[in-house]
């Protein structure tokens, strides 16, 4: 699995973001051309994710402009799939993830996707895309997490 992760400071523990997931048959030059045709509309790419699994590339965008993004890739023929993430800001030291995971978990919360966004040494913002996303944030509220909307949706 590759993980890019672009720094960018967030003032707050927890957002939500979108984030857009494209299923693709693996081929060389696939990553070229996604990222151009979002270059080329002035679409700036936050964070990625890419892995490959049976022939296929699963790869995970969060962009400022998820509606333009998605627009773009669909018109160059591209399947798009939108989901709410939670961004969240740990501390930087082991065990923290682990906290987070253990209190979904206990409570039948998923986590189908899970990724470094930014770290800094002190702290890191972590993507997490749970099945039930209402729960996760009533979860993370009642144990001291802030729930905000985040700005660019």
């Amino acid at each position: 699995m590759f993980i890019y992760t672009k720094p960018f400071k967030l003032n707050l523990r927890v957002s939500f973001m979108k984030a857009i997931n494209l299923v693709e048959k693996d081929r060389v030059g696939l990553l070229m051309d996604i990222s151009y045709i979002l270059a080329k509309e002035n679409i700036n790419i936050e964070s990625i994710s890419v892995t490959t699994v049976g022939g296929k590339a699963i790869i995970s965008l969060v962009v400022k402009n998820t509606r333009k993004a998605e627009e773009v890739l669909k018109k160059n023929g591209f399947n798009v799939v939108k989901e709410e993430v939670i961004l969240i800001k740990l501390k930087d030291q082991p065990g923290e993830l682990s906290k987070v995971a253990k209190l979904l978990s206990d409570n039948k919360v998923n986590i189908k996707n899970v990724y470094i966004v930014s770290r800094d040494g002190k702290e890191t913002v972590v993507a997490l895309m749970p099945d039930r996303l209402k729960k996760a944030k009533k979860l993370l509220e009642e144990h001291g997490y802030t729930i905000e909307q985040h700005s660019e949706i």
